[in-house]
């Protein structure tokens, strides 16, 4: 039989390389190519035709296919017969939730155990998707209060995915070049999500994703 055929993407070489040994240790599959951004990923799913792409969910850096939900959209638009894999630090059940919806076969906590990616794997090869335990009710580093969570809860997916960048680094006119959006757009976004997360000021943002891992 032959083996199914998966491309790996990941922006940190040494989880590409620990991912690949693990999914390595099952011969029903073979790592047929790797990638460390999403223009790489792409090229890389064009020419090698996978069955599965095991993917992260933010690669800074491209500004061509972008990473997050962007760069999901684009994969399930364009590789319809690709199933995907996400692997995540995030644990907010919005963008989650939301990644469902948008067709991938599952998702996987980087801070979870690992081994799971074998069983998800097992999962999506039989049509099947998977949802990890480890993501259910998981915890933040700080005990998060309804009220914090409601506040989360709040921010719609746009609004998220302009925060999460703008707290990893990036400048609104960049996110809104990274996003195909005005800048005037981006900004307001960001204006609206700082309030509805009731933060004042970058700084105040900036501690406040970070603490509750939403980067």
């Amino acid at each position: 039989m032959p083996k199914i055929k998966i491309v790996l993407a990941d922006d940190h070489p040494i989880v590409l390389m620990g991912v690949s040994e693990l999914i390595e240790r099952d011969e029903r599959y073979e790592i047929v190519g790797q990638a460390h951004t999403s223009s790489e990923l792409i090229k890389q799913l064009q020419r090698l035709q996978p069955a599965i792409v095991v993917t992260d969910y933010s690669m800074p850096g491209d500004e061509i296919y972008g990473d997050g939900v962007k760069l999901i959209e684009y994969l399930i638009r364009h590789f319809p017969e690709v199933k995907i894999l996400v692997l995540t630090m995030l644990t907010n059940n919005l963008i989650l939730s939301r990644l469902y919806d948008l067709g991938v076969g599952g998702i996987i906590l980087k801070n979870g155990d690992l081994n799971e990616i074998l069983l998800a794997l097992n999962a999506l090869s039989n049509g099947e998707k998977w949802h990890s335990k480890a993501g259910q009710g998981a915890a933040s580093v700080i005990e998060r209060s309804d009220a914090v969570q409601a506040r989360i809860a709040s921010l719609s997916v746009k609004e998220f995915e302009v925060l999460r960048r703008f707290a990893s680094g990036m400048n609104v006119r960049d996110i809104a070049h990274s996003l195909n959006r005005s800048v005037k757009t981006v900004s307001t976004q960001k204006i609206t999500g700082m309030r509805k997360l009731d933060v004042e000021n970058d700084h105040a943002l900036l501690t406040f994703c970070i603490s509750m891992n939403l980067i």
